[in-house]
């Protein structure tokens, strides 16, 4: 049977205002099949009203780890859970975020490929969650970030080796670990772990298999290396040097950046809130990143929203927290932030003629919430019902 939306005011995605209400959406067989106040898109439909509310497109988190449980603070920790305790505390996370609204996100690193198993059962309707693509065993050195995941190589044919079997095991994406990070021991997030060349070989040997590639890339260098080599997006994009995140900030690699075809994929999530203060004042961290994301905006970078979900104390089903974050600190309009969660997000993944929109033909992948966004992020908060490929997740009374 049909479904009708009625009673909303809609935000569709992709403009700066609200279509005032009261409107209604046409849902059959999963997609969007009419918008507007004709009372024909009623006819024969299941009825579900929601006056007063927005509707919206579902939320996209560009960047997640579904494997990781973010109450462990050692995620190299996770390798020594059975799989089958971690399918099944994958599977209450992948609940959490669909029920916050979140009906897409990428999967960025795990080791054993469940993840991906994942992936293939919510597609099927055997488990509830977000549409998921997957990246599998993150490309990196020897000892290097997150190696644990299997994913080292020492060499150029080691290197197109891991795309190959990331590939063959049914990756939608090809990550790579540019630079050091925070949670591998031995690891420095300011420092290389590749050369422009050879993210290059990696980006040239995913292209030949059709498959984009996403650079974890905190130092600055590495930035540069990842955006000249021709990556799709640049995960942290973070600046880092001895001093911490955003202390190396060069505005000719920004500039270089947002010249580039590549999203930025900032990581801002909750658990940046405890890190912007400091005896009532702006922290030294609040005002670094500030300063580099709003001159990432000024530059016309293009941002995709993420939270790095499962590392520690960063939980999957709060990405509506991180772009309250992520506004307050890029001095972006909500629209914005709004749009590299939903229109924005779907173009960077390569989903665009899908999901992030609501409009005519695309995905039913929707949300309803209480107020207007575009005035008040909060409201992300506490969807009032959320639709998966037009199917209602939230029980109602």
């Amino acid at each position: 049977m049909a479904l009708a939306i009625e009673g909303v005011a809609l935000w569709d995605g992709g403009s700066d205002r609200l279509h005032s209400g009261p409107l209604t959406v046409r849902v059959e067989h999963g997609r969007v099949t009419g918008v507007g106040d004709d009372p024909e898109l009623r006819a024969g439909a299941r009825i579900e009203a929601h006056p007063g509310a927005t509707l919206m497109p579902g939320l996209v988190d560009g960047h997640v780890h579904m494997t990781l449980d973010p109450e462990l603070r050692d995620p190299a920790a996770n390798a020594a859970l059975a799989p089958d305790r971690i399918t099944a505390d994958m599977e209450r996370r992948a609940d959490a975020m669909l029920r916050a609204g979140i009906t897409t996100a990428r999967d960025l690193g795990g080791g054993l490929g469940l993840e991906l198993d994942l992936r293939d059962r919510i597609a099927a309707g055997v488990v509830s969650g977000p549409r998921l693509v997957c990246a599998g065993q993150p490309v990196t050195t020897p000892g290097g970030h997150c190696h644990f995941w299997g994913g080292e190589a020492r060499d150029e044919a080691e290197r197109r080796a891991v795309v190959a079997r990331q590939s063959a095991t049914g990756a939608d994406w090809i990550k790579v670990m540019a630079s050091g990070g925070v949670i591998t021991r031995g690891s420095r997030p300011w420092e290389p772990q590749f050369s422009q060349v050879e993210l290059g070989q990696i980006v040239d040997e995913a292209g030949r298999r059709g498959l984009p590639v996403a650079a974890h890339c905190h130092g600055t260098r590495s930035i540069a290396s990842a955006v000249a080599a021709g990556v799709r997006t640049v995960e942290h994009c973070s600046f880092a040097g001895r001093a911490g995140f955003g202390s190396d900030f060069d505005a000719g690699v920004v500039e270089s950046v947002a010249r580039s075809s590549a999203w930025v994929s900032p990581t801002v999530n909750a658990g940046w809130a405890r890190r912007l203060e400091a005896e009532g004042d702006p922290s030294g961290f609040a005002l670094r990143m500030g300063a580099l994301l709003r001159a990432l905006v000024k530059a016309g970078a293009r941002f995709l929203a993420s939270t790095d979900a499962g590392i520690p104390r960063v939980h999957h089903d709060r990405l509506a927290d991180g772009l309250a974050i992520f506004a307050r600190l890029s001095g972006l309009s909500n629209a914005a932030v709004l749009r590299s969660a939903t229109s924005e997000a779907a173009r960077a993944l390569g989903l665009d003629t899908e999901i992030g929109q609501v409009r005519i033909g695309a995905v039913a992948d929707l949300m309803a919430v209480p107020g207007d966004p575009l005035q008040d992020l909060t409201c992300l908060r506490r969807p009032l019902q959320v639709w998966a490929r037009g199917r209602p997740v939230l029980e109602t009374g």
